[in-house]
């Protein structure tokens, strides 16, 4: 990569951890599409609402502990993580939301601006198989002010997801 996509990387908002891993991954051609907001997107339905797309086209990145361990499940916005799900798919014992400083350690980044890959450490990921009801998906790019679209399949490979079915039935 050139000192010029390196830069422009930096420019497009992301934060320099995801650049990197944007980089690292040979995406060079997401850096373009990463959307910087003047509001933040912390939320799934800020999100949305600055994209003016369906609340489901969001990628929620969520930082779980199974049995103290952090997991990340990537869930389209609209839904919820099901716990027990989560459990069963890891074969854990308990299941909780992590910690704020947990997130930030285990990810690199602050609530409301993790994405789905470029992590400070690896952990298991999940992936719902809701996300794969749209062609493109758009997920924080590691600010809260920033966003970027990706093919569900494509989000699944770069994360090493596991694609499962974790969303919270809505009976």
């Amino acid at each position: 990569m050139t000192t010029t996509a390196a830069t422009d990387a930096e420019d497009s908002g992301a934060h320099p951890l995801f650049a990197q891993a944007l980089r690292e991954r040979g995406l060079d051609e997401v850096v373009p599409l990463v959307r910087r907001f003047p509001e933040a997107t912390r939320t799934a339905a800020e999100a949305a609402a600055a994209l003016g797309c369906d609340l489901s086209q969001i990628c929620k990145s969520l930082i779980f502990a199974a049995d103290g361990v952090p997991v990340l499940v990537l869930m389209d916005g609209a839904s919820r993580v099901d716990l027990d799900l989560v459990r069963g798919e890891l074969g854990a014992e308990k299941v909780t939301r992590a910690k704020v400083d947990v997130v930030r350690e285990t990810t690199g980044y602050a609530i409301g601006g993790v994405p789905p890959f470029g992590h400070r450490t690896t952990t298991r990921v999940l992936a719902d198989r809701s996300l794969f009801d749209h062609e493109t998906v758009w997920a924080a790019a590691g600010t809260p002010y920033t966003m970027f679209p990706m093919a569900p399949g494509d989000l699944v490979a770069h994360s090493g997801a596991i694609v499962a079915d974790v969303r919270e039935s809505s009976s």
